[in-house]
């Protein structure tokens, strides 16, 4: 799309577009998460190339195998994370700075690592919520263990091809994952469970 081509978009429409026809006819409705998925531009943080498409129902490539989720993916991420000011996130990173920018004036502080240090996370903890930006097959025990007891995680769980919305809470020192719905996350290679021989 050249330059010219783009000044005919409206992006704040599409915005306003996706809103409507994409989160609140799929549950997503509470005026928190609606006003900052309307607050934060998609088009910013997509290729140049494709920022027409920034605001499309399905994953948009980023490169060297990422992707940025479809809006309803964070719509849910945030309406079951339901961060507040008194919140710790640890955000795992599998797709840039949008979910950080959405979680902006949402939570108290936001710290960020990328997938791969998210996998060999081996920081501090303290944590009240975890949130990682894809899906995964396994948690490590690192980010298990970067959650304060009763400490909440909302991730993507991939299990044979399917990925869905899972979440969990810390609880007697452990994470256990419950699959919520299914919807397309990316999947983030660097979470890939160990190979099992199988007969």
């Amino acid at each position: 799309m050249t330059a010219v081509a783009e000044t005919t978009i409206d992006f704040a429409k599409a915005r306003r577009a996706m809103i409507d026809s994409q989160l609140r006819v799929s549950g997503v409705n509470a005026d928190w998460v609606l006003n900052a998925m309307a607050r934060v531009p998609r088009e910013d943080h997509v290729p140049a190339d494709v920022r027409a498409h920034a605001y499309i129902d399905r994953a948009i490539p980023l490169g060297e195998g990422r992707a940025l989720a479809a809006p309803l993916v964070y719509g849910l991420i945030l309406s079951e994370a339901a961060p507040t000011p008194q919140d710790k996130v640890l955000l795992v990173s599998g797709s840039g700075q949008y979910l950080a920018a959405l979680l902006s004036g949402l939570a108290g502080s936001v710290d960020v690592v990328s997938a791969a240090d998210g996998a060999a996370y081996a920081g501090r903890g303290g944590y009240s919520l975890v949130l990682i930006d894809g899906a995964i097959e396994q948690l490590p025990d690192g980010l298990a263990g970067a959650l304060d007891e009763g400490g909440r995680i909302v991730t993507g769980l991939a299990d044979r091809g399917v990925t869905r919305l899972a979440t969990g809470r810390k609880v007697a020192g452990s994470v256990a994952l419950q699959p919520l719905t299914d919807v397309g996350i990316p999947v983030l290679s660097e979470f890939a469970a160990p190979k099992r021989w199988s007969f």
